[in-house]
């Protein structure tokens, strides 16, 4: 796929032709993927598809055997560490979520506020009133405005998944990468969820990795389906679902 090339200068992250074994087993197997700046992609496929590795290499957690791995069109993500990545603006959200129980969800977002200030900063660091104005303006976004003086562990297993959510946009990543976040979700939780991402991914990009079909219909963007570590399909979610390879790899297991 040499014409791949030409969206490299624009594109947010470009992965191109990423390969990595563990133990001779490929996890990635010349996997090709292209997100553009507020973006948001959602991913599928069954398990062992190389969906964690590629959150994995793109991250610094995992380096890739061979392949490119661009951010922001110049930046070689296989030459920094897990923390330099973090920097340059990206963020990632597992599927357990880990939010500060003891503390509020006003202290947990302002934990994470600080996080981007060093350990110095953190100590010596009274909040602005622009910093308490942003803090505001997640608690809106993670519909969590009325439970910002609740303990972390008094929300809904929901309610942690959004502040978590919520964690990762105070340190202002261009691209956010969310594990499963509507496994063990409640209905009204999902379809809450599904709006909460498309809101977010007006100011940056979001890719999301999920099962669960209908919350990814919610979504109504384009899909990727993932298989044997490389991309079996991608388009719109119908498109993507009436694609025999789909059917035969995934939906129809």
């Amino acid at each position: 796929m040499s014409d791949m090339k030409t969206y490299k200068p624009n594109s947010l992250l470009y992965l191109d032709g990423v390969s990595v074994s563990f133990d001779g087993f490929k996890a990635l197997n010349s996997l090709s993927f292209v997100v553009e700046p507020g973006e948001l992609r959602a991913i599928i496929g069954p398990n062992g598809a190389g969906k964690t590795t590629m959150m994995d290499i793109i991250t610094g957690k995992t380096r890739p055997d061979s392949g490119e791995v661009f951010f922001n069109g110049t930046v070689d993500l296989t030459t920094k560490d897990e923390a330099d990545i973090a920097q340059l603006g990206i963020g990632r959200k597992f599927q357990k979520p880990t939010v500060f129980e003891s503390h509020t969800v006003w202290d947990n977002l302002e934990l994470a506020l600080n996080r981007k200030r060093g350990v110095f900063g953190t100590l010596f660091y009274k909040l602005s009133g622009e910093d308490k104005d942003r803090i505001e303006e997640i608690l809106a976004t993670v519909r969590l405005t009325h439970r910002k003086d609740d303990l972390g562990a008094n929300l809904s297993h929901g309610q942690k998944q959004w502040l978590e959510i919520g964690m990762l946009l105070a340190q202002e990543p261009k691209l956010l990468l969310v594990d499963e976040p509507v496994a063990g979700m409640t209905d009204a939780e999902t379809s809450e969820t599904a709006i909460l991402l498309r809101e977010i991914a007006k100011t940056r990009s979001v890719v999301v990795v999920e099962h669960d079909m209908g919350f990814i219909r919610d979504l109504g963007v384009k899909v990727t389906c993932l298989a044997e570590g490389s991309v079996l399909a991608e388009g719109s979610i119908d498109f993507v679902s009436n694609d025999p390879k789909v059917i035969e790899n995934y939906l129809g297991r």
